[in-house]
């Protein structure tokens, strides 16, 4: 569980503000009718905001990652 935490932090620490911003739309954009069923259910967007903060999240430690292997090789090479 320890090793996971540590390979996706970057992913689990956007996933708060993810949530966090999936019910600030619930609550200021969200649908009254009722007619829209992601917008007018507050655990669908926050749900949905959960996944975009995942995925966010997990581009960004991507990029950490890949930056942190080119400078790797680089440091290899000379």
């Amino acid at each position: 569980m320890k090793d996971f935490i540590i390979k996706h932090k970057f992913s689990l620490l956007f996933l708060i503000p993810g949530i966090i911003g999936g019910y600030l739309y619930w609550r200021y954009v969200g649908c009254l009718s009722g007619s829209c069923p992601l917008k007018s259910n507050w655990y669908f967007t926050v749900l949905f905001g959960a996944l975009i903060g995942y995925f966010i999240g997990d581009i960004i430690d991507d990029y950490f990652k890949k930056k942190k292997i080119n400078k790797d090789e680089l440091q290899r090479n000379n």
